[in-house]
């Protein structure tokens, strides 16, 4: 993924936004960042521990533009609010927002939704994964201009579980559909600010959030041979629908979740050949 090529140009030049979830170099958020600073965006980076500042910092550091990175933690109020706060007093204004984070225990990503979810287990899920994205949008569309300014935009991120079952997904399956279903009620409330609000569903990819998954190799290799393009989802092509839905080539898109997965999610029943 190191090796990704994105594309560079001038359809970011001028705008302001916020990446929440970059882990290490393998993650969704960080192609995508890689992706709006290429096309010219000035970006944020939101980070929880020093561990994790250490990791990501390098990163940062090493995009064209001036790093900026902040502490938040989503599961926190007060944390949010100096979140926010701070890039207020950075920038003014924001103009668009990437929320890449959850979290699921490793135990609950395994075997039996039914009998390994615990009730505290399924609150943080759904707090991590799901009301994070709620509280982000309420405060950065805060600082999004009007419409009449050009209004702003947001993506969450996504996958297949949240719509059909896969092995060991479990609750993370359901906390991204409460995710996706967020999506769209944030954008029918930020519709008329001239706000849009969009979801991006990845096929399997090789990041930290996969790893976390019981059999998540099987997932990456089922992904590959079942998809209609034979091939695996490609970091390009999510970071490129993430600068579709961010720049004013989406215009007119907003509630929508757009599946990037080499065409796996279209799939009923695998071609399997003479040999099927």
């Amino acid at each position: 993924m190191s090796d990704s090529v994105y594309p560079a140009g001038n359809l970011m030049k001028g705008k302001r936004g916020l990446v929440m979830g970059v882990a290490n170099k393998n993650s969704i958020a960080w192609g995508i960042a890689q992706q709006l600073a290429a096309q010219g965006a000035e970006l944020a980076f939101s980070y929880q521990g020093e561990e994790l500042e250490k990791r990501v910092r390098p990163l940062v550091e090493s995009l064209p533009c001036e790093p900026f990175m902040v502490t938040a933690d989503v599961t926190d109020d007060a944390s949010m609010d100096a979140c926010f706060a701070a890039l207020e007093k950075k920038w003014g204004k924001m103009d668009f927002l990437v929320h890449a984070i959850a979290f699921a225990g490793k135990d609950e990503l395994k075997g039996s939704f039914t009998h390994n979810t615990t009730r505290e287990g399924f609150k943080r899920a759904m707090d991590v994964s799901a009301f994070s994205f709620v509280d982000a949008a309420k405060r950065a569309s805060a600082l999004m201009p009007s419409r009449e300014e050009g209004g702003g935009a947001m993506i969450s991120m996504t996958y297949l579980g949240s719509e059909r079952v896969v092995p060991n997904y479990n609750v993370m399956g359901v906390a991204k559909a409460a995710l996706e279903a967020s999506t769209r009620y944030i954008a029918r409330d930020l519709g008329p600010q001239g706000i849009r609000v969009n979801a991006i569903s990845a096929g399997p990819m090789r990041t930290l959030a996969m790893a976390g998954i019981s059999g998540g190799k099987t997932l990456m290799k089922t992904g590959k041979d079942w998809s209609m393009l034979k091939e695996d989802t490609r970091m390009e092509g999510v970071a490129g629908a993430a600068l579709y839905l961010l720049s004013d080539l989406g215009h007119s898109c907003t509630g929508e979740v757009l599946h990037v997965d080499a065409g796996f999610h279209a799939v009923a029943v695998p071609d399997l050949g003479e040999e099927g």
